[in-house]
């Protein structure tokens, strides 16, 4: 998923699916998922602007606009994004446009077709050393003799292309057909002297959707019934060359990953308040793939890996109270190797590895989501993620590989809380305690690099007159060890603690309405990393890559 071709304007509203999702969303939808609805046209045209500025020469430009007319619905956007950014180049820009239009052939039939262009230019300004940031950690890698070279002339440019068709079919009390077809287009150009890389990537998906819903009471009592299949193909082709200019090649790697998976999943209100939920996945994926390395033949390769994935899951969920719950669920979980994990064709060892195996794990959840009062509420959950077969890199670069490391477990308790005073102010909060240990093998106790122990959020809106808001935030994280660092033998990634502050201001004029916002990201100047690799154990010093220091930024936005 590019995050970058999203447009906020073009978004309605955004669903965070917590848990395991296999069933319903197939491969890697192992910790979540994230539902990202975009605007539809209704009513009369809207009219929306909004422009962006911020420190480290940040600023970002949107224009859309949205509405109806007879049985057809339209939404367009634009927007412009730009960054020096806070480090030496690592400057970035993504324009990008999109448009939704919509039509309702009659009663039983709806047409949709979404059209979204996204280009990303970037620069890389590579990692640094502890001594480094020292110095100056707002600049690019200087070089490091044998360890690292100067990252001062490596960048990329990113194109992205999406279209997809959809059709409904309402079919009364006999259930709705909901179609998708879709085309995504990825035209990748990476030039990284640092490591001797220039690359061209082309990536092509297609897919087709079928899924049929229905929802109606049996005896009574509440039914959700969906059954659907999901197809995809993907060729994948990617060009080495030996300098920027691209004027000789030196090996062409061509993949492609073919999956078709077939689902069903049914929730049924066995009481008024109790919910019987059930669900079950089978999927093939095959990939193939071949590199021709024509200046090192020995590298080439032409094989192909089938994996066969099945996923299940059950669940209560019990309606309590007014608005209260608790639920408990088990599921199992599946991720597919991704191309460039399952062959080695961009310098790293390896080769095609046939015997890379899927990730698969079990999942059980309990929770409960508390409402004492109509705007309190408190929620908690446990839970226990069993996995086998994670795949991580071992090894240096470039002879290092991927491998399955056997059995892992991700544990943990999950809480929240919130509560509104109308009109006065809006409280909330996370905690997250995630423990993440291999539990056999070399490393059979020791905790899993990059992931940290404990995890807190809180924020407050404070409602002022005027229509003005303040609303500050607290983010806490806590320390992980590095990149590599299997054997937790290393210095760790430092905890952090960040506090953004912002002011809201949103006064309506009739059908104009406008809002103003201004703000200050990592107010108290935190200087921290968010990763960070153990080069100590092939004798080098560690990596890290340093964060934006205290960010300011403002803007407005236009609605008519």
């Amino acid at each position: 998923m590019n995050w970058l071709q999203m447009s906020i304007n073009s978004i309605e509203t955004i669903e965070v699916v917590r848990g395991p999702g296999s069933v319903l969303y197939g491969d890697a939808a192992i910790g979540g998922v994230i539902n990202i609805i975009t605007k539809k046209g209704k009513g009369k045209p809207v009219i929306s602007a909004s422009v962006m500025a911020g420190s480290y020469g940040q600023h970002n430009e949107r224009l859309g606009v949205t509405g109806a007319a007879g049985r057809w619905t339209y939404a367009a956007m634009g927007e412009n994004n730009y960054i020096d950014g806070y480090r030496d180049r690592s400057k970035y820009s993504a324009p990008g446009v999109g448009f939704d239009l919509g039509y309702a052939a009659h009663d039983l039939l709806n047409i949709s077709l979404g059209v979204s262009y996204n280009r990303v230019d970037y620069q890389l300004p590579g990692p640094l050393t502890k001594e480094q940031m020292k110095q100056d950690r707002r600049q690019y890698q200087p070089g490091l003799g044998w360890w690292a070279s100067p990252s001062n002339d490596d960048d990329g440019r990113d194109k992205f292309a999406n279209i997809n068709l959809g059709l409904k079919s309402f079919w009364g009390s006999f259930g709705q057909l909901d179609v998708s077809f879709l085309y995504g287009r990825k035209d990748l150009q990476i030039n990284m002297p640092a490591w001797f890389t220039f690359a061209d990537t082309k990536a092509d998906t297609y897919g087709i959707s079928p899924k049929y819903v229905l929802d109606r009471e049996i005896f009574g009592f509440r039914n959700k019934l969906m059954v659907g299949v999901d197809y995809y193909n993907e060729p994948y082709e990617k060009d080495f060359f030996t300098e920027r200019a691209r004027t000789f090649k030196s090996s062409v790697a061509a993949l492609e990953r073919e999956s078709i998976g077939y689902y069903m999943r049914d929730e049924f209100s066995i009481l008024k308040n109790l919910i019987f939920s059930a669900g079950y996945r089978y999927e093939r994926t095959t990939i193939e793939g071949r590199l021709n390395d024509i200046s090192e033949p020995d590298n080439n390769f032409a094989n192909e890996k089938k994996y066969t994935s099945q996923s299940y899951e059950a669940g209560l969920t019990w309606l309590w109270g007014n608005k209260s719950k608790s639920f408990v669920r088990y599921a199992t979980v599946y991720r597919i190797p991704f191309l460039d994990e399952l062959a080695g064709f961009s310098g790293a060892g390896g080769g095609f590895l046939t015997t890379l195996e899927q990730e698969r794990g079990k999942s059980v959840e309990v929770g409960t989501e508390y409402c004492p009062l109509d705007n309190l509420k408190l929620g908690l959950t446990i839970y226990r993620i069993d996995m086998k077969d994670e795949i991580e890199y071992v090894g240096f670069f470039p002879t290092g590989y991927n491998q399955n490391v056997g059995e892992t477990r991700h544990q943990g308790v999950e809480a929240y809380f919130s509560y509104l005073w109308p009109q006065y102010f809006k409280v909330y909060g996370n905690f997250t305690y995630h423990r993440a240990t291999y539990e056999n093998g070399q490393y059979d106790g020791k905790k899993i690099p990059m992931v940290p122990q404990y995890l807190a959020n809180a924020g407050l809106e404070i409602y002022l007159p005027y229509n003005i808001m303040l609303k500050p935030e607290v983010h806490y994280v806590s320390k992980a060890y590095l990149s590599a660092d299997f054997d937790n033998n290393a210095e760790r990634l430092d905890s952090y603690t960040l506090v953004d502050i912002y002011l809201h201001y949103k006064p309506t004029f009739g059908r104009l309405s406008m809002a103003v916002f201004a703000g200050v990201e990592n107010l108290v100047n935190e200087k921290y990393s968010s990763f960070g690799l153990d080069y100590e154990q092939w004798g080098g010093p560690n990596f890290y890559y340093p964060m934006p220091g205290r960010t300011f930024k403002a803007g407005v936005k236009f609605e008519y």
